[in-house]
């Protein structure tokens, strides 16, 4: 079996007494204490999660911006430096690379922050090289030089603003913006993105070993606070409930970001990107599936890759499925083919373990993220 790799917070959720799991190349910590826990602890205090696992990929040179625009399908050309932008990365025939955030340092340096795992990020710096063509960039995969927390939850500001040092203040950081700064006498860059719904931030540091002394100055002053670290299973959990995609789950290759509501991200007006002209041919012609939302009232948790069948006909897949711990009911995404996607309040069956359990259409997200609650 291949080695597992560790994030330089290892030690520090071994001595918390996490429950460690493998996930995508990485031991990670699941829970410490209980997901359920946890995730209320970020819907209603603040939490702290190991993301030291994300992949970093920089684009540096004169061409930086331009190459950048031309790799993702959301348009970076007229963003400003300090800017953090969504987007799908998409393959010549619209299938998903993966999705990332782009943050514009400046014109000549662009940093792209990747999913998870070693081969995630190698994928995507192969992929991203492969496509360098005759633009002037230099693409360096720094993966293993960030460490990276993500600090989750409405008390997030109230605990961060006093500790760091930076051009602004924190109260004067925007969503989707970021600056340089200083924590605990570490440089840092720090986001305010947040993957759980909730207000928060992303902070980075440019050596991996200085994210343990991030690590335990926030758990120490936050103590004040309630906060509590937080695993894998309450990141997916806060992340599922407000509906964000989760890539190898609700999106891959073979899903385009039509179907999957990341419309928004793609630019089809912006002169030229990978998978341009596929999107527009399946624009033109309409998608023929789309990513739904199902409410299970009982019959256990549905999960990836489970057989949704409408009138014994099979209609779609479950992406996603999960216990939504602040609704207290159970949730699932699923890819549905037209019309069954569009119609509100119909009757579905998810095939659970040899049993066909009944779920219902409904809105998504299930839970509005904090900005829109």
């Amino acid at each position: 079996m291949e080695k597992l790799l560790w994030t330089p917070l290892h030690e520090e959720h071994l001595k918390l007494k996490a429950k460690m799991i493998p996930f995508d190349g990485f031991e990670m910590p699941l829970q410490y204490t209980s997901i359920i826990e946890e995730h209320l602890t970020v819907r209603e205090k603040v939490g702290i999660f190991d993301v030291s696992h994300m992949g970093e990929i920089e684009i540096r040179g004169k061409e930086a911006l331009p190459f950048a625009d031309y790799l993702v399908t959301n348009a970076l050309m007229n963003m400003q430096d300090g800017e953090v932008k969504y987007s799908p990365l998409c393959y010549p025939h619209g299938g998903q690379v993966d999705d990332l955030f782009v943050y514009k340092v400046k014109n000549d340096f662009i940093l792209l922050v990747v999913n998870a795992s070693p081969d995630y990020s190698l994928k995507d710096y192969e992929w991203i090289v492969k496509n360098k063509g005759n633009f002037e960039v230099e693409i360096t995969n720094k993966s293993k030089d960030y460490g990276e927390v993500a600090v989750q939850g409405p008390d997030a500001e109230k605990l961060l603003n006093p500790l760091v040092r930076g051009e602004i203040s924190l109260k004067e950081l925007k969503r989707f913006k970021f600056i340089f700064a200083e924590l605990f006498e570490k440089k840092i860059l720090i986001s305010r993105t947040g993957y759980t719904g909730e207000d928060g931030f992303e902070i980075y540091t440019f050596k991996p070993e200085d994210i343990i002394d991030l690590w335990r100055g926030v758990l120490e002053e936050g103590e004040k606070f309630g906060i509590k670290p937080c695993g894998l299973g309450a990141r997916d959990t806060t992340r599922f409930e407000v509906c964000y995609w989760l890539y190898g789950n609700d999106i891959d290759e073979t899903v385009n970001p039509l179907e999957t509501g990341q419309g928004w991200a793609v630019k089809l007006d912006k002169k030229d990107f990978i998978g341009k002209e596929a999107l527009l041919k399946i624009k033109e012609r309409g998608v023929a599936r789309k990513l739904t939302g199902l409410f299970v009232p009982e019959g256990g948790i549905p999960r990836h890759g489970m057989e949704v069948r409408k009138n014994a006909k099979k209609i779609g897949y479950v992406t996603s499925g999960n216990y939504c711990p602040s609704l207290k009911k159970v949730y699932t995404m699923a890819l549905l083919d037209l019309p069954y996607a569009d119609e509100k309040g119909t009757k579905v069956k998810i095939i659970i373990r040899n049993k066909e359990v009944e779920a219902e259409v409904v809105d998504m997200p299930f839970l509005p993220p904090f900005n829109k609650r």
